[in-house]
């Protein structure tokens, strides 16, 4: 029998007791005396979230399929819990074998988003590792970061010992590999760094440095150490047939996660090319699993997990070109188990809207866009490829189909915005409303509707909107009252409700979405004063933060506020993503002056990574 890290009186006192026991169907047992390799993998946020996270789930499942390897999970600890564990020096385990994290070999951990870099210390912190590379002994574990904030690693660069930088089914194995022939040779950590640091795609922090202006900005970024590229090259799986990694087998948690169903990855990257959209950028080219493929990983799943529900994943489900087979096998295959199948990311058409009234109870559900914007100026220049009359034409079709729940998703602070693409938004939301009043009375099914909501716009490495400058707490929250009033002063007013995201937790994200280095200082100091869990509403202390920025002298305006020239050496130009830097201020240009770029199916528009040699790329070349 199991033994666990926290006694039964401690599981009794915390909320959720299950986030913290392991065994969950489908979880990997070994015996850590038959592996070779012992890598704790984290997700820092509550296990409900994490247990949600595709990119962990794949990794899981790849690296236990080595007999060699044996990967455990490790979720941030909620406030209640770390608060025994600190006041009990209870150091953090992994679920499956209930081992502190000290016994590993590796302590990987991803970073799916900004807001979760206090708790990359906690978890530090509480694993009874220092929160800085440098403060580390020989025999602590390997602290490993990925996901989509490794793309620009510097803000958290000191409180690692790499980064992998790019899409994991790619050289993890050989970076494993390097770690076993080092131990083998009796080497030291700072010897498998150097092997590490030759492998592509992986960051080694402590090889490079970078000098400053007097400015403020960056005057140069470059190795320091011979075994470093000039250059790190961000890595994908070309072929998703022969290179995708399937989950066989997800385990199945004990309590409800925030996704509680079988996710399907149908394909990686996006040919729509929004300008604000990181994953847009990061994720090029896209490419397809084939359908047999999805087929059987489909059935494998659910047969394995005992989920009732299917979720069709990817950046924008509508342009899988096989989307309509693969649906309406899921749909033939499952109908007698009562099996949901969900589509986000899908463009409402009329197959969109076909498949909804096959999969979905049309009184329950609400359907969702994404216009951005207000105006189709605005979206033109972000470059949604979303007309105004592909919105109304899409609201239409649903309403005459019985929906009457509408949910709208719009940015403020885009650049170039004006008060007129602002009042926008409810004007939109009153023409969506007028268009279900054109059906005949006795064919609605009630009354509309709407609710618009309206996140502020954060500038993102490696899109065209790098360079763009922000706004303050105050102008956000004044662009929001606008919308409001405007809302306000619509006929149909009382169908529309309005609401919008928190504007310090905007201004903070794109303090740590484009820091340098000098950033740490600033995380470090705001943990040390208690900051966590920063993506929670009821834990987030902006006062505390502020405090953090006065005391160490940082200031987040010269991160958010200014907008940068175009030369400026920015903090993650060391990374090589495929899509060059020439056509991002391409992009940038034809944005400000309103300039449309077709999708990659419609014109190739030259970014760069065709230097792949796979994707959409090729498969539209003459």
């Amino acid at each position: 029998m199991r033994k666990l890290a926290l006694s039964d009186e401690i599981l009794l006192q915390v909320d959720k007791a299950a986030r913290y026991i392991g065994g969950e169907v489908n979880s990997v047992m070994k015996d850590p005396g038959d592996v070779a390799v012992r890598v704790a993998f984290c997700f820092p946020d509550v296990y409900e979230i994490g247990m949600s996270n595709l990119g962990m789930m794949i990794l899981y499942n790849m690296f236990n399929e080595r007999s060699d390897i044996w990967c455990e999970r490790v979720f941030s600890p909620w406030t209640d819990l770390d608060k025994v564990m600190r006041q009990e020096k209870i150091s953090l385990f992994a679920l499956e074998s209930q081992d502190p994290i000290k016994d590993f070999d590796f302590f990987c951990i991803t970073m799916g988003y900004e807001m979760c870099y206090t708790n990359v210390l906690q978890v530090l912190e509480l694993s009874d590792l220092a929160l800085r590379a440098k403060d580390r002994s020989e025999g602590d574990p390997i602290v490993i970061g990925g996901g989509s904030c490794a793309y620009n690693p510097e803000p958290m660069a000191p409180f690692f010992d790499l980064f992998y930088i790019g899409e994991g089914e790619t050289v993890y194995d050989a970076l494993f590999d390097a770690y076993k022939a080092n131990k083998e040779e009796c080497g030291t950590k700072q010897d498998f760094l150097k092997k590490a640091a030759k492998i592509p795609g992986i960051y080694v922090p402590s090889f490079y440095e970078a000098t400053y202006h007097d400015d403020g900005t960056i005057q140069s970024f470059g190795p320091t150490d011979p075994a470093a590229p000039e250059a790190v090259e961000r890595q994908l799986v070309v072929d998703m047939d022969e290179g995708y990694r399937s989950i066989k087998k997800p385990v199945v948690p004990f309590i409800k996660a925030t996704q509680d169903r079988v996710t399907l990855e149908i394909m990686r990257g996006c040919i729509r090319g929004c300008r604000f959209c990181q994953a847009g950028m990061i994720y090029r080219p896209t490419r397809q699993r084939s359908l047999e493929q999805l087929k059987e990983s489909a059935k494998e799943m659910l047969l394995a997990t005992g989920h009732d529900e299917i979720s069709l994943n990817s950046l924008s489900s509508s342009d899988y070109t096989d989307l309509k087979e693969l649906v309406y096998f899921l749909i033939d295959e499952f109908r007698d188990k009562a099996i949901n199948i969900s589509l986000p990311s899908l463009r409402i058409d009329a197959f969109a809207l076909d498949v909804m009234g096959k999969v979905q109870d049309v009184r329950k559900n609400s359907l969702t866009f994404a216009p951005e914007a207000g105006t189709q100026r605005m979206r033109d220049v972000i470059n949604k490829g979303l007309t105004e009359e592909d919105i109304l034409r899409g609201a239409g079709e649903a309403f005459k189909g019985g929906w009457n729940k509408v949910k709208l998703y719009f940015m403020l602070g885009l650049p170039g915005e004006t008060e007129e693409d602002i009042k926008g938004i409810a004007h939109l939301a009153e023409r969506i409303a007028e268009e279900y009043y054109l059906i005949p009375k006795d064919q609605r099914n009630g009354k509309i509707q709407i609710s618009c909501s309206s996140s502020f716009f954060v500038p993102k490495p490696f899109t065209p909107f790098q360079w763009a400058g922000m706004y303050r707490e105050e102008d956000f929250i004044e662009k929001a009252r606008t919308v409001k009033n405007e809302v306000r002063s619509q006929l149909n007013q009382r169908s529309i409700r309005y609401s919008w995201h928190e504007p310090d937790v905007t201004i903070l994200e794109g303090f740590l979405a484009r820091g340098d280095r000098r950033c740490a200082d600033v995380i470090e100091t705001a943990y040390r004063l208690g900051c966590m869990y920063d993506a929670w509403t009821e834990t987030f202390h902006y006062d505390l933060w502020k405090q953090a920025f006065h005391l160490t002298g940082i200031d987040p305006d010269f991160y958010t506020l200014r907008e940068r020239d175009v030369n400026e050496i920015l903090p993650w130009d060391f990374i090589n993503i495929g899509v060059n830097k020439n056509f991002l201020k391409k992009e940038w240009e034809n944005a400000k002056n309103g300039v449309v770029t077709p999708n990659c199916r419609q014109r190739c528009s030259g970014c760069g990574v065709r230097s792949y040699g796979g994707g959409v790329c090729f498969e539209s070349a003459d």
